[in-house]
């Protein structure tokens, strides 16, 4: 049976074989949830290594009980991609198909408030998320044909540094586990972390953020390092608040089995009625 799977897994199915929407290392937030419903809309600039890919994402989270519990769902609109022939060979896509347009999974997720910060108490927030198999054009390896699940934890303590430009210093950790399907009946099972910083007041503050996750296939003396399954990204975001809405720009790189940069640029939009009330 796992000599079976070995030779007939001959797409590896990780970030540093894909698009960069097919598996990312998944984002988190601040650790609270929303008093309103929120709608963020973004465009991303994928460039270097072999792909150059521009996307619009779209996102919706809707408190069910106010910074207590949300639903939340997002996805990739529409991306229009360019590869390299070097980039169409590594990944066996069809011979001589070097661009195109696909359109990605949905994302649904819940979260939980499981503490709020009082005192010395930091923010608890466990989010539960499902991926779908929704994701277009797998021969040209931008979304995998295969869904996935992640569990994680949200652990977020404010400082005030009693300044008015930089008024409060956030430190938010992000723990938990991200498996997706890969060939037939086999998943990838990973470790998922994450450690971010922001800093700033109620006009503008700034995030700073590490994080990635570690699939067992890298490990795997069968597999090895070259499957491509931990990648690892720093990211590096500058918000700005308004009366009920944000906008935000943010450059990342991947430090390892993600072979991009990202530029991203964005609004967030409160929306008070949207959001149930009891």
């Amino acid at each position: 049976m796992v000599f079976e799977s070995v030779t007939a897994q001959t797409v590896r199915y990780s970030t540093a074989w894909f698009g960069p929407n097919a598996n990312p290392v998944p984002e988190f937030t601040d650790g609270c949830i929303p008093q309103n419903s929120t709608i963020t809309l973004s465009s991303d600039y994928y460039f270097g290594f072999g792909d150059q890919t521009t996307n619009v994402n779209a996102k919706l989270e809707v408190p069910l009980l106010p910074e207590r519990i949300s639903f939340v769902i997002w996805l990739t609109c529409l991306e229009r991609y360019r590869v390299t022939p070097e980039v169409n060979a590594d990944r066996g896509m069809p011979e001589g198909v070097f661009e195109g347009n696909a359109a990605g999974d949905f994302y649904v997720q819940t979260r939980i408030s499981i503490l709020k910060n009082k005192a010395i108490l930091p923010d608890i927030t466990l989010n539960s998320t499902i991926k779908t198999a929704s994701g277009t054009n797998f021969p040209e390896r931008r979304y995998f044909d295969t869904p996935g699940y992640s569990f994680s934890l949200e652990i977020a303590k404010s400082l005030s540094t009693g300044m008015k430009f930089m008024s409060e210093v956030r430190f938010v950790a992000n723990i938990g586990f991200f498996c997706w399907q890969t060939y037939s009946s086999m998943q990838d099972d990973s470790w998922l972390y994450g450690l971010k910083t922001i800093a700033g007041n109620n006009r503008w503050n700034l995030e700073c953020s590490l994080s990635g996750y570690h699939g067992w296939m890298h490990s795997s003396p069968v597999y090895g390092p070259d499957y491509g399954d931990a990648p690892v990204v720093f990211a590096a975001r500058l918000n700005l608040f308004k009366l009920t809405s944000s906008y935000f720009a943010q450059y990342q790189v991947g430090l390892n089995d993600f072979p991009f940069h990202q530029l991203r640029l964005g609004v967030s939009i409160s929306m008070e009625k949207l959001t149930p009330r009891y």
